[in-house]
């Protein structure tokens, strides 16, 4: 069975959120959680709290109480490019420079390990 999280809107360019999501992906949620936990990247902080989010959702979904993060791998993880923001720096000789704020869409889908006897 899987679950999903998606986290809108956050205010940090797409590509820089997926150098860690690359590093996350197709591991189990708690090799995941360390992994993160000690990146100095600014988006580590939301990616945990939304892989943390897709566990709570499975755990919720499957109703047999715990499960282990050991065996729950994170099977799906992508991020998607937000709306961006146009601002306008001044600059010399009376110019403008645009600075374009970008925004990031991530979505995380996890998944349990069924043994299989």
């Amino acid at each position: 069975m899987e679950a999903r999280a998606v986290k809108r809107y956050i205010p940090t360019s797409p590509r820089k959120m997926r150098l860690l999501v690359d590093l996350i992906r197709n591991l189990s949620v708690e090799d995941g959680i360390n992994t993160l936990k000690f990146s100095k990247k600014h988006p580590a902080k939301v990616i945990e709290q939304t892989l943390l989010s897709a566990y709570s959702n499975l755990v919720r979904k499957l109703d047999t109480g715990r499960l282990d993060k050991k065996e729950v791998v994170i099977k799906e993880a992508f991020v998607n490019g937000g709306p961006v923001l146009k601002r306008m720096l001044p600059a010399p000789q009376g110019r403008a420079y645009r600075v374009r704020k970008r925004s990031a869409h991530l979505t995380l889908v996890v998944e349990n390990i069924e043994e299989k006897n």
